[in-house]
């Protein structure tokens, strides 16, 4: 839809009023199928032919200057008025002995009235002015520009001289219009046979090639491609492909490079630029040139907007946020980390005016409140994925509004959020029980709170990390009943002990991660890991300073899934026995400083960083 904003998006029915005016006037058609008796007339090198004239019926003809017979014929051929008429329009004998006379300026008879023409077309140009004409049986590649007949009217398409050139093989060409363009589409309405002649790009951007300034006149003559394929690639760009090809293209592009590179190389881009899928999903993260005003227009301009992004914009106040969710009833997802400067006013907006919300991360806003998530738990029942990290004036109330009002919740996460407690995790395990991940690093809860999650039959990851009361038992049984936990992080809990990690092994069937930074963990725990599970494939115990060289030999000998081990800071694990470890267990990752050293070295040569280059500058 990105046409219907260009400035020369009347231009396209100027053209086609243009056109319909020209049907009027003419009196009859083409209604052969192929190529028109008089369009075999060859330009050869040998002979000469009368300069073309227009008939009575507005029809180009060549006038053959050979005869007072075959001069007939062609007036003959031109007073046709019906397809009747033509489909009898056969040669007497004596007629054909009368065109076999002049071999050298005439196509044989038996050829030109074969059923089927299997004649080489390349030499031939078609002189007919017919809107209405059919495309031949060898299609044109590339429709021939009206300079052919400004050439063609000055002298230089006779065949008179004896060696003159044909004076058609050389001239300009029109350029291809874009398929699936409305603009296009509408130049050729009711022109079955030249609707590819435009001197327009598609959108009315009127881009056209320097070298064919008619092309976009109605009466543009077709031909059949005669070039080589050398020749047609040099005249061929980019905007010759579809729109839709055009768009998959910059569909993979930030709005950043759309709206500041791509939209700035000329008004067809642009106006693609501007095509509604480009503005469903919107990401302004970062960028600080957003501002109310932008957000205002957005809404006003594009009500199809289904996600936004203003991360860290610092510009954007309540306002804009309010007037672009009054205009996106259909807004779906709604990310604003960050945004420190905005208040309850904006999230209440999204919640009153968007009840089709899915997603709301608004993690690190300290002016949201409880007023707010009250909202979205009356509005917002589609609700099923919610970031309040670092919103520190949110408490029980609002979150047990949320759970109460949003039954089909999946993703909840909570960081560093002290007002909240074991009263939340328990209302969010009773109303909500198809939540899959759930996060409440640092929050104020404890053992008691975390022991309701295990009626999360769904639940498949688990953020427990820096929960001051949790002790092993609350965690095993977590582990023993939600069967489908594939992911599970306990880093920064000191409680965290041996015996806990080998149930957890033995416990969990469908465990793929586990994070142990930072807990009270020996070689065992490595040991036990390797030998009870055959699920889990990464395994952190960075800062876990009783880890040796043994329990990370041992868990990578004995395990058959493991793919990562994270041995950060263990500074009882040599770094020489972790070289051999990685020579022997190519598979595995082995996270160390020198390790993550190396690698990252590594990514730059590859990606051609050149450390003299880098000291010399």
């Amino acid at each position: 839809m990105g046409h219907l904003l260009s400035k020369n998006g009347n231009r396209g029915n100027r053209l086609k009023k243009r056109k319909r005016k020209l049907l009027k006037r003419k009196k009859r058609n083409c209604f052969l199928q192929g190529p028109c008796m008089l369009c075999f007339i060859v330009h050869g090198n040998s002979g000469s032919l009368g300069n073309s004239g227009e008939d009575d019926s507005g029809h180009h003809h060549t006038e053959v200057s050979v005869s007072g017979s075959g001069s007939k014929l062609a007036e003959r051929y031109a007073a046709l008025s019906s397809p009747e008429d033509c489909a009898k329009f056969l040669l007497s004998p004596r007629e054909l002995a009368l065109w076999e006379a002049v071999p050298a300026r005439l196509v044989g008879p038996q050829t030109l009235f074969r059923a089927t023409p299997a004649c080489d077309y390349s030499d031939m140009v078609c002189k007919r002015k017919c809107a209405d004409v059919q495309r031949c049986a060898q299609p044109c590649k590339q429709p021939r520009c009206c300079a052919l007949q400004e050439v063609m009217e000055n002298g230089g398409g006779a065949v008179g001289g004896g060696d003159a050139a044909p004076a058609h093989r050389h001239l300009p060409l029109c350029p291809l219009p874009s398929s699936s363009s409305s603009s296009s589409s509408s130049s050729s309405e009711g022109m079955p046979g030249v609707g590819l002649v435009s001197g327009e790009s598609p959108g009315g951007t009127g881009s056209t090639t320097a070298a064919t300034p008619q092309s976009s006149s109605p009466s543009c003559q077709h031909a059949h491609a005669d070039s080589s394929p050398n020749e047609t690639a040099d005249n061929s760009t980019i905007n010759h492909l579809p729109s839709s090809i055009l768009l998959k293209v910059f569909s993979h592009l930030s709005v950043k490079e759309r709206c500041l590179c791509v939209s700035l190389v000329c008004k067809y881009w642009r106006d693609l630029c501007l095509d509604f899928q480009f503005w469903k999903q919107i990401d302004l993260s970062g960028l600080q040139q957003v501002t109310d005003e932008l957000l205002v227009r957005i809404g006003s301009w594009r009500q199809n907007v289904t996600e936004i992004n203003i991360s860290d914009c610092r510009n954007v106040q309540d306002h804009g946020v309010c007037s672009l969710a009054s205009h996106c009833p259909g807004l779906m997802k709604y990310t604003a980390y960050r945004c420190k400067q905005l208040s309850d006013l904006s999230l209440s907006a999204v919640a009153t005016h968007c009840p089709l919300l899915q997603k709301a991360h608004v993690g690190n806003q300290d002016k949201l409140t409880d007023d707010a998530l009250k909202k979205l738990g009356e509005r917002c029942a589609e609700l099923r994925d919610i970031h309040l990290g670092q919103c520190y004036n949110i408490s029980d109330a609002g979150m047990v509004a949320l759970a109460q009002g949003c039954p089909k919740l999946q993703r909840l996460y909570m960081q560093e959020n002290k007002l909240v407690t074991d009263k939340s995790v328990r209302a969010f395990a009773e109303h909500c029980p198809e939540l899959q991940f759930v996060g409440f690093m640092g929050c104020s809860v404890t053992s008691l709170g975390v022991i309701h999650l295990t009626r999360l039959k769904n639940l498949s990851s688990l953020d427990l990390r820096h929960i001051s009361e949790l002790n092993n038992e609350t965690v095993m049984e977590v582990v023993r009943q939600c069967r489908s936990l594939s992911s599970l992080n306990l880093c920064l809990n000191w409680s965290i002990n041996d015996r806990c990690v080998e149930i957890i092994a033995k416990e969990g069937r469908s465990l793929k991660e586990l994070y142990l930074v930072s807990c009270k963990i020996t070689d065992y725990a490595l040991i036990a890991i390797g030998k009870y599970s055959s699920t889990i494939e990464t395994v952190d115990a960075g800062w876990c300073k009783e880890i040796t060289d043994q329990g990370a030999t041992q868990i990578a000998k004995s395990s058959k899934s493991l793919h990562y081990l994270g041995l950060m800071r263990c500074d009882k694990v040599n770094e020489e026995t972790v070289e051999r470890l990685v020579q022997q267990y190519p598979h595995i990752v082995f996270s160390t400083v020198m390790q993550d050293c190396k690698r990252t070295l590594e990514r730059a040569y590859q990606m051609g960083w050149n450390p003299n280059n880098s000291a010399a500058s």
